[in-house]
């Protein structure tokens, strides 16, 4: 396992991450495979683990505090979420402060995560949502130098919404936030453009979120794929974005190289762009722990590949489904 540094925190974490929304928000999940799966990239060298209250009302930072302890020894970093009070996502223009992330409610989910995930401190907390209008609001600033001080939080991120890299860049600029979560990936890479460089001007970690595109890049879904009900893919995956999709990835097959899978492919792209910290995938199975980690082998992509894949770049913005 490859490592890399995580911008001004300066911590050495597994370019290969965890993310452990799967766990608790989607269907289909066992709790033996789950802890198999985790145990499995442990061993394998994955040290950086990223939740969320809102995965399962705490039920993925559960999962999280019990392989920290069954791995006291080890130093493994936790990132975890705040929920928006008014429990919506994505935010959306107008939303204010006071609706989502009033200082009191930064420091309510922050004791909850900590008492789930049964540590005493944080090492990234992050806001769930964000708008950038509120930048210069010095309530969330001041809660944020508060939980720090208090040593109850080492680092503080930013989560951006779905398909919008440029609603955080006026909040990166207080300098009060140390790490980007941001969706990157093959068909999204809009970040590339106004985000990695902030990023890298002010040392800012990223987190390369929804490398697969919650499932597109697997290359194993079609217009008849359908999930159980209760299932977020349903949601997402509406007739009019699951039949794109679709189209999409059947336009990237040709390019993956003989002996490697599409998802490998994904990985291996994200890797190419040295602005990213780690990249946390979701992984429910031993299989997909041992596909996806093995991708962190120090090997690059051919130029020429990586050209053709810029080509695939897919530019969208917000919709009602694209929460």
């Amino acid at each position: 396992m490859q490592e890399r540094r995580f911008g001004r925190l300066g911590w050495r974490v597994s370019e290969v991450g965890y993310g452990m929304w799967g766990l608790a928000g989607w269907t289909g999940n066992d709790d033996q495979e789950t802890t198999a799966a985790l145990e499995r990239s442990v061993a394998l060298g994955c040290n950086f683990f990223d939740t969320a209250w809102g995965y399962g009302e705490g039920r993925s930072e559960r999962i999280l505090g019990d392989l920290l302890k069954r791995h006291s020894e080890k130093r493994l970093y936790v990132a975890t979420k705040i929920p928006p009070k008014n429990f919506q996502w994505p935010s959306r223009r107008g939303m204010t402060l006071d609706e989502c992330f009033p200082p009191d409610h930064i420091r309510e989910y922050t004791e909850k995560s900590l008492t789930n995930l049964g540590v005493s401190t944080i090492d990234l907390q992050q806001f769930h949502v964000w708008e950038d209008a509120w930048a210069d609001d010095d309530r969330w600033l001041r809660t944020v130098e508060d939980l720090k001080r208090e040593g109850l939080v080492r680092g503080f991120g930013v989560s951006v919404n779905r398909w919008e890299p440029t609603n955080v860049l006026r909040t990166l600029r207080t300098d009060a936030i140390d790490a980007v979560q941001v969706i990157y990936n093959i068909f999204d890479q809009a970040p590339e453009d106004e985000l990695f460089p902030l990023c890298r001007e002010r040392d800012v970690a990223v987190i390369a979120r929804v490398p697969f595109d919650e499932g597109t890049l697997t290359g194993t879904l079609t217009r008849e794929t359908k999930w159980p009900e209760g299932d977020w893919r349903n949601t997402y995956f509406v007739p009019e974005n699951l039949s794109r999709s679709v189209d999409r990835a059947e336009a990237l097959r040709p390019l993956v190289p003989a002996g490697m899978t599409m998802p490998e492919l994904a990985l291996r792209f994200i890797l190419q762009e040295p602005t990213v910290s780690t990249i946390i995938p979701g992984m429910r199975k031993v299989r997909n722990v041992e596909a996806n980690l093995g991708a962190s082998d120090g090997r690059r992509l051919p130029d020429d590949l990586l050209a053709e894949l810029r080509k695939h770049r897919w530019d969208r913005t917000p919709t009602s489904w694209s929460q």
